[in-house]
């Protein structure tokens, strides 16, 4: 098993040699316009473009909580958009994270990480705008990806 790596820096610039991936969470209304998305489409539009893209065209695909989209923006570089944010805001139901959907696109994260060779990169996921929490996450990291030998690095950003 390999250690999950944190550290400090931009998970849109990540550090490591050989092919990335970039994991991050997104909701399940077709919004982006907050949090870490912001920094994907400030150095990429692809991801952007084609996660509005498959929310639009939900009726025919697997748009939906737990559904991931693997987006390709450099030749070793990787965007996964991962629907696991129901809503935009707590409410009687909690916070918008869903962990349920976060280990499902993690799962889906690894599969495609071990066809490509490549490590992965992410933020705190879900624990921004989506009201989720580390200690919940973590874990779920942990089991799909670092305990499948995935080398993953964590940033928190400065």
């Amino acid at each position: 098993m390999l250690p999950l790596k944190i550290i400090k820096g931009d998970a849109t610039s990540p550090q490591a040699k050989g092919p990335k991936l970039i994991a991050h969470i997104a909701n399940d209304l077709g919004g982006w316009g907050k949090g870490f998305v912001l920094a994907i489409s400030r150095r990429w539009p692809e991801p952007e473009r084609a996660y509005r893209q498959w929310h639009r065209d939900r009726a025919h695909n697997d748009f939906g909580l737990g559904a991931t989209q693997l987006v390709q923006v450099r030749p070793d570089i990787w965007v996964a958009n991962m629907v696991a944010q129901h809503g935009l805001k707590s409410g009687s139901a909690g916070p918008p994270i869903r962990y349920d959907a976060v280990e499902r696109c993690l799962t889906t994260v690894a599969e495609h990480a071990a066809a490509l060779s490549a490590s992965v990169h992410m933020p705190r996921i879900g624990c921004g705008l989506a009201g989720g929490r580390w200690d919940r996450i973590e874990p779920l990291i942990v089991t799909a990806l670092s305990a499948h030998d995935i080398p993953v690095t964590v940033y928190d950003f400065d």
